[in-house]
């Protein structure tokens, strides 16, 4: 019988997937480290005072980074190419979401509405990226090598959604709602396909390297599709709507260490 659980467990008991698996995630980590860090860097005067949040964010992305490189290193395993297909990152801003590399490059100040932009494709992703660890968290999270890393970084993601809850509120306080709306649904519905199309990408890689009967493959690619049309119908709301957060300022304060990963 096919679960995430039995899925999550061959990919982990197999090195070469268990090294892809972290690779992947360890390059698209990273890299929102660097859009972060350079957002930060970009913010424009009237909004310095959320700099602070915002590096604190690529900190905690960068940390995450390490923290899969770490669980291959533990076991002996490098990091290889991340796959063209696989990087979700990439294919976000070629369909034009979120605030393009070419604009974070260069010298010249954000907007106020460049901001907005940045917090509604946050909102977005980080609900995937918390939905995922809590998925995670729910089966590995006594695992006696993942179990901590998986805790650690589930924590982040659910503070890091909390934050683009709450930034994006106050945003929608100061008359920038519509603006956000419009965003946010832009967002959501190039999201899930490229969520759909990577998922795809990642499962052929990991076929290949596991060896996955046809059968097998065919209906986890078959899975994958119904999830799309069932997000492309309704499930795509859930990533739109805004609500204060229970934890207020949950990216407030220094970002927290990882010492016993990196």
């Amino acid at each position: 019988m096919l679960s995430a659980r039995s899925l999550f467990q061959e990919i982990l008991d197999n090195d070469e997937s268990f090294r892809l698996f972290c690779s992947i995630a360890a390059g698209g980590e990273s890299q929102g480290g660097w859009e972060n860090a350079r957002i930060a860097a970009l913010v424009p005067a009237s909004e310095r005072a959320l700099a602070p949040r915002i590096s604190r964010h690529g900190a905690d992305e960068d940390k995450h980074g390490r923290i899969f490189d770490a669980l291959m290193r533990k076991r002996g395993l490098q990091p290889v190419d991340v796959p063209a297909d696989t990087d979700y990152t990439m294919l976000l801003e070629r369909r034009g979401i979120g605030l393009s590399h070419e604009k974070l490059k260069s010298d010249h100040p954000l907007t106020v509405p460049d901001i907005v932009t940045y917090l509604a494709h946050s909102r977005v992703t980080e609900q995937r990226a918390s939905e995922e660890m809590e998925l995670l968290r729910r089966h590995f999270g006594d695992h006696p090598d993942l179990g901590r890393a998986v805790r650690m970084i589930s924590r982040d993601e659910d503070n890091h959604l909390a934050y683009c809850h709450e930034e994006l509120l106050r945003f929608a306080a100061a008359g920038h709602g519509r603006a956000i709306q419009r965003t946010l649904r832009e967002c959501a519905l190039a999201e899930i396909r490229v969520y759909r199309d990577v998922s795809l990408a990642v499962m052929s890689h990991m076929g290949r390297v596991l060896g996955w009967p046809r059968p097998k493959a065919a209906l986890l690619a078959a899975g994958i599709r119904a999830v799309y049309v069932y997000e492309r119908a309704v499930g795509w709301r859930r990533m739109v709507s805004l609500r204060m957060p229970e934890r207020r300022d949950a990216l407030g304060g220094p970002a927290t260490t990882s010492p016993e990963f990196a």
